[in-house]
């Protein structure tokens, strides 16, 4: 199996999930989070919303370079929205992946910090690591937020105590 392929596979498979988690996001409590250092919720479902560009970044650049502090961080106004940033950041990896050469997953991908060079992996690494393995690691905090505001949590890998 190519490796375009497997990351295809996995990642419409896993967005089946990520995609019922987003839609439970009750966004009458947006401004919600269970502790000072957490992100409000709205914040937390925008930036799974909008981690597949990790993949598609890796993709069709060599490096990335984080910019100072102080941007503006956009984060949706409603349930709608948030799907259209996951579904538009899910069709841009998808069409990335299918489209890129098998020998570029192997070539390096730069993360830097003005010059400072702070994480240097194969793309496909920086795929599963910055893309999927990221998506699915906020994916679990979503739960708990979920579980804390008494929304019931959907299933990933079978049932939830709330689908028994």
């Amino acid at each position: 199996m190519s490796i375009s392929s497997s990351l295809i596979g996995e990642l419409r498979s896993e967005s089946k999930s990520t995609r019922k988690i987003l839609e439970r996001v009750p966004f009458e409590h947006r401004d919600w989070k269970p502790h000072e250092k957490s992100m409000t919720l709205a914040r937390l479902a925008t930036h799974i919303a909008q981690l597949n560009r990790w993949v598609y970044t890796a993709i069709e650049h060599d490096e990335f370079v984080f910019q100072p502090s102080g941007n503006v961080i956009d984060i949706a106004a409603s349930l709608p929205e948030l799907l259209g940033i996951f579904e538009d950041h899910l069709a841009k990896a998808l069409y990335a992946l299918e489209n890129c050469p098998e020998e570029d997953f192997e070539k390096t991908w730069t993360v830097k910090r003005g010059d400072r060079v702070i994480y240097q992996p194969t793309k496909k690494l920086a795929i599963r690591q910055w893309g999927f393995n990221h998506t699915y690691h906020h994916r679990g905090q979503l739960t708990v937020f979920l579980r804390l505001l008494n929304v019931p949590v959907p299933g990933m890998y079978g049932p939830t105590a709330d689908e028994r």
